[in-house]
């Protein structure tokens, strides 16, 4: 039988998926004591799993490094890689959202400045409303874009919202909800139809039970 690779994120998301699969039949002992490996086997069991950055495992999947993944709905949503998405984690929860300063108005008939790490999402969802925007990508600290005056609101994640509570910013609408999906790479799928469906259907059994 074949190896299956999997992508897990670094961070807690990651541990928490990696917590999952070890109960669907797919432990790897070496992972749970790491060091600076990055990639760990568990030949009995035919799986290796190997940590990547979150925004990177949908790459992973894509090229077909790993035959599955674990990657937030952001990512899929801005970047549209060509994978198979199969299930809904319910992890990691968190949204899409528009926010600016608490004295916010919207200017009428001027251009809105939009702050983001994710344009395609911010692109889409102001041309759905058919809204003249500046794009302005930032890939980190994006709540100082309207601090500043660089922007007039910022499109990002929002989890707890402290951060923007902290630094007198709201959120003034939402784009979309958003949670950590199980992706499968498109040939690998084929391939291991099989054993990714059982991984599936296990991951699916445990988020039933604790409904």
């Amino acid at each position: 039988m074949d190896m299956l690779n999997i992508a897990l994120p670094k961070g807690r998301l990651g541990e928490k998926a990696y917590a999952m699969l070890k109960n669907s039949g797919y432990p790897c002992p070496a992972l749970e004591d790491p060091g600076r490996r990055l990639i760990f086997e568990n030949p009995e069991k035919n799986v290796r799993y190997f940590w990547v950055k979150p925004s990177d495992v949908a790459i992973y999947v894509e090229r077909g490094a790993a035959d599955l993944g674990i990657v937030g709905k952001d990512i899929l949503l801005e970047y549209a890689p060509d994978v198979y998405e199969l299930l809904d984690l319910n992890m990691g929860k968190c949204r899409m959202a528009v926010a600016g300063k608490k004295d916010f108005r919207e200017p009428v008939g001027k251009t809105l400045k939009v702050a983001t790490k994710f344009p395609n999402i911010a692109q889409r969802y102001y041309s759905g409303k058919c809204r003249d925007i500046d794009i302005i990508h930032l890939n980190g600290s994006i709540e100082l874009a309207p601090i500043l005056g660089l922007s007039h609101v910022i499109v990002d994640i929002v989890e707890t919202g402290v951060t923007l509570r902290e630094n007198d910013l709201m959120v003034y609408e939402e784009i979309v909800p958003i949670s950590a999906r199980l992706i499968a790479n498109v040939a690998a799928y084929q391939f291991k139809e099989q054993s990714i469906n059982r991984i599936c259907g296990s991951l699916r059994e445990q988020m039933e039970g604790k409904s």
